[in-house]
């Protein structure tokens, strides 16, 4: 039977207990946090146990007007079973019926909890405003602060404003009715002008009737016949005389307690602060499903503001990102995400995400019953601005310019001076902090931030003073002064660097956009970019280098030998962006080549290196590989007379990889195995190497000892480069790290699943990290890889097309493998005139570009090609030991072993089974490693054929 109404009736079932009037769920007799919806959930279940519930009636209930997915409610059901740890293998609580919906299954009995009377027993004396009929994302907050109210007699709620403290503070109040038999009252201090009337606001909402001049001791007489709790709203404007008020009242009025809501605390004796944050928001990610989305109460509170004010509403997979973006840039701020979602009818989501950036959206409009102080966020903004001294009004203003965090020192170079002094300034971001206009961010240094609306609010006041241009100005030296400072920083581990001046990559784009601008200063904005490369680089933004260095060179002109030293290293930036970025780029040679130029002009050794390394590159790039060893050449010359030692370890491991690409392994392994011998002596990052020289030796290493026939040391060495490069944290270098040894690697030694995982994740890194070549490179490789593990009429038509949309890029190096085995899937597929296509294109490739390394390969697969069409060609066998004798000449073992089982099985065909067994166990016999590969197994199960 229901328990009386007037009193909480617990639902008890296993372990928990459900009150449902409190919306509070016990296990074990210790409160259980479950989030707000999945609450919801489990109380309407719990109202009607052993029943079907319609999953459509079930969303009705909880979401009440917000039309939300099947993902939606599956999402907050497991989150649900998670907490009540129903798993299925032991206590059931809630089943899914399919086709029908959910259904409470526990066993329950229900009795009357003892608790204190509900509020409809006790007297209305309170004076609290109508409670809200949800406070979305803060059941947690809630419940610690009402707990706190029982340990403590005094306590203030901080935010920032429309974070929703008078929301909370509400809601406390009408929880805690019943223990205080009624007597909660609600104090706004916002109407009140004069800080001196802050005693008689009190005694008047308490309806005394004071004449006297001190109201003080009849409030103390009153306050101290009954338990009493005081909420004190928007307190920020009179804290000078509230504070040592309530400080008194506290201490003479034993049986009274104290919620404030303040931007700033009270710094008095007794308080317990409760800061309140904003709401959870989604993060940023691209896989993110709208019932993730949903999940977190920023979101919630968008939609279903959107619901109240538009009428029925379900978010699509589409708008769901949008929605999480809108969230995070409004901070999670409550008051800034319901003015927000009001936008929504007018302009829809996609507009309202549009107009976030201007000052436009701090004028939008709310509840026409709400406080004037919220009804938009400029007169949120307007209260707290107007309390400010003047010295900190235009430290603020001054703050507006940098774009998230900052640290202590940026904000004394910036906002300093014009009577402000560096003390004076951080004394000022102290009591801003304080008032909760800016907030300390969450790194590991000590940095500030605004939030969002606070520096769009703030930027406004600083134009209409017309204090921006100089503090633009301020702001763009100390950010070019800054990354000069970087320059000389790069010895440090690149995780600290990036931690340091990483975080200041949008301050710079800021601070280059104001100095490009017609209000700006071209010659500072030049000097900026010049010195920015390093980030660029280091953060592997190549098209974003690029595109900087070129505005800049524009705006240096061709006038001004004086700037010959930036120019040089502004054309090496261009040359370099576009050599990493573009790969085949045509005018990267002639940038680079007017880089070395002006190096030997200058007598400038770094930048020297720097061009020849870059054109070496751009030949690789370009095939030329035997103008790539030239430069090489070129390049060990200029590096014997270098005071640095990295450098001469840069000139091996670029005559290694030239030697690599031009087929003499054996030559390219004593070069790359001096590089790594001498690994332990790198101090710091070479100057001129754009990544990580330890890793990037480990993989061009691991290549060459595949194709040498060190299989387990290749395996070995490729696993553990990985983990290095994940570790290491640039995104070129992982990418070459997965691509150049990972994936390839674990192709060729047939382990199809390792393949197909190191090519998810370097395409899902790539797409993260918009790094155009490689994203071709891995969608191309992962075809292949679906082509050979899984289906040919699938995999085939994918590779093809993925390779027809690389374009020009599929004449780097990497993707000459792809077409070889693009030629050896046409040949699978029965499409031979398709494979001798390729494969003729790309052996006259190989031939006209010195590119030998894959030769012998390609000679094989033509040679396999041919048998599709006559088994016993004469042809095919000339192509496998022309293969076999160029394999031999290059050292490479792996393609001798691929060479040997192509020669035995056209042997075994023919009836020669003692030449086939010959070769296989000459061939095998000198391999020493790679027992466990997929080739030695072929191989060995061929010998093993033919001994018997």
């Amino acid at each position: 039977m229901p328990a009386d109404n007037n009193q909480d009736s617990a639902i008890s079932f296993g372990p928990f207990r459900l009150f449902s009037k409190s919306r509070l769920l016990e296990k074990d007799g210790a409160q259980l946090h479950v989030g707000g919806r999945a609450l919801d959930i489990l109380i309407f279940l719990a109202e009607r146990p052993g029943e079907v519930i319609d999953k459509r009636e079930l969303v009705k209930r909880v979401w009440a007007d917000v039309n939300v997915d099947d993902g939606s409610l599956r999402f907050h059901i497991a989150a649900l079973r998670k907490a009540l740890g129903d798993t299925g293998k032991s206590a059931r609580y809630v089943v899914n019926v399919p086709g029908r919906g959910y259904c409470f299954v526990a066993s329950l009995t229900q009795t009357v909890a003892a608790v204190q009377p509900s509020p409809v027993d006790v007297p209305l004396s309170h004076s609290l405003p109508p409670p809200l009929a949800r406070v979305i994302g803060r059941d947690d907050v809630i419940e610690k602060i009402s707990t706190g109210l029982s340990l403590h007699r005094f306590v203030t709620v901080v935010g920032p404003g429309g974070i929703g403290k008078t929301a909370v503070a509400v809601t406390v109040g009408h929880r805690r009715l019943a223990q205080f038999d009624g007597q909660i009252f609600f104090v706004d201090f916002g109407p009140v002008r004069k800080p001196e009337l802050a005693a008689i606001t009190i005694a008047s909402t308490l309806g005394l009737a004071i004449n006297a001049e001190d109201p003080v001791p009849a409030l103390l007489t009153h306050l101290q016949a009954k338990s009493t709790l005081l909420i004190f709203d928007s307190c920020e404007h009179v804290l000078e005389t509230l504070a040592p008020l309530v400080e008194r009242l506290v201490r003479e009025a034993p049986r009274l307690h104290v919620l404030a809501t303040s931007r700033e605390s009270f710094r008095s004796e007794g308080e317990r602060i409760f800061r309140l944050f904003p709401l959870d928001c989604p993060p940023r990610r691209d896989d993110l499903a709208v019932a993730e989305i949903l999940a977190y109460p920023a979101a919630q509170l968008f939609v279903e503001r959107i619901a109240q004010s538009s009428g029925p509403f379900q978010l699509s997979a589409e708008e769901a990102p949008l929605v999480a973006d809108i969230c995070r840039r409004l901070d999670g701020i409550a008051l800034a995400i319901e003015l927000a979602a009001g936008r929504v009818n007018a302009y829809g989501i996609a507009g309202t995400a549009s107009l976030l950036d201007s000052r436009f959206s701090l004028q939008w409009r709310g509840r026409r019953t709400a406080i004037p102080r919220h009804q938009t966020l400029s007169a949120a903004l307007d209260w707290s601005y107007d309390l400010l001294p003047p010295s900190e009004s235009a430290i603020l203003r001054r703050l507006s310019v940098f774009v998230g965090p900052f640290t202590p020192e940026a904000a004394a170079a910036v906002a300093s001076g014009d009577g402000l002094s560096a003390s004076e300034t951080m004394e000022a971001i102290d009591n801003l902090v304080t008032k909760s206009l800016i907030a300390p961010s969450g790194a590991r240094a000590l940095r500030y931030r605004l939030l969002d609306t606070t520096r769009t609010y703030a930027l406004g006041k600083l134009n209409e003073i017309g204090e921006a241009k100089p503090i633009a100005q301020r702001h763009a030296e100390y950010i070019r002064d800054l990354f000069e400072r970087a320059e000389s920083e790069t010895s440090s581990p690149l995780s600290d660097w990036l931690g340091t001046y990483g975080a200041e990559l949008d301050n710079l784009r800021a601070a280059l956009d104001w100095a490009f601008s017609p209000d700006g200063d071209a010659q500072l904005g030049i000097a900026l970019t010049a010195v920015a490369v390093t980030l660029w680089v280091r953060l592997s933004l190549f098209a974003e280098c690029r595109e900087r260095a070129r505005t800049a060179l524009a705006a240096l002109g061709d006038h001004a030998s004086g700037d010959e030293r930036v120019r040089m290293q502004l054309l090496a930036a261009l040359g370099w962006s576009l050599m990493y970025g573009e790969g085949r780029a045509r005018e990267a040679r002639p940038i680079l080549e007017a880089t070395l130029e002006l190096a030997d002009r200058l007598d400038d050794q770094d930048f020297r290196l720097r061009a020849l390394w870059g054109l070496c590159i751009d030949q690789f790039n370009n095939g030329a590989f035997g103008k790539a060893r030239a430069l090489a050449d070129r390049f060990t010359e200029a590096a014997a007379s270098s005071s640095d030692k990295t450098d001469l370890m840069l000139a091996d491991r670029l005559m290694a990889v030239a030697l690599h690409y031009l087929g003499d392994q054996n030559e390219a392994r004593v070069r790359i195995d001096r590089v790594n011998a001498s690994l332990h002596v790198l101090a710091e990052r070479p100057k001129i190497f754009p990544l990580d020289l330890r890793i990037s030796t480990q993989y061009f290493r691991a290549r060459i000892l595949w194709l040498q026939g060190f299989a387990d040391q290749a395996l070995t060495l490729a696993e553990r480069n990985i983990h290095e490069g994940r570790a290491n944290g640039h995104a070129l270098t992982f990418c070459s790290v997965l691509g150049q040894a990972a994936c390839p690697i674990a192709f060729l030694a047939g382990d199809y699943e390792a393949a197909e995982r190191y090519g998810t994740e370097l395409l899902e890194h790539t797409e993260r990290h918009a790094i155009r070549l490689w994203s071709l490179w891995a969608r191309a490789f992962n075809a292949l890889v679906i082509a050979r593990r899984t289906n040919i009429e699938t995999g085939l038509p994918l590779l093809r097309d993925e390779l027809n949309r690389a374009g020009d890029a599929r004449f780097l190096p990497r993707f000459l493998p792809l077409l070889g085995e693009l030629a050896a899937c046409f040949g699978q597929a029965n499409q031979v005139h398709h494979g001798f296509d390729t494969i003729e294109s790309a052996l006259a490739r190989c031939n006209d570009r010195q590119e030998r390394w894959y030769l012998p390969e390609l000679l094989r697969i033509k040679g396999e090609l041919m048998l599709k069409e006559a088994p016993h060609s004469q042809a095919a066998e000339a192509c496998f030991d022309e293969a076999m004798d160029l394999a031999a000449q290059q050292g490479a073992g792996f393609w001798q072993l691929r060479c040997a089982i192509s020669i035995a099985q056209f042997r075994i065909g023919r009836d020669q089974r003692t030449e086939a067994l010959s070769i296989l166990e000459k061939v095998c016999g000198a391999m020493t490693e790679g027992s466990d590969i997929a080739d030695m197994r072929i191989a060995r199960s061929l010998i093993a054929q033919l001994r018997t």
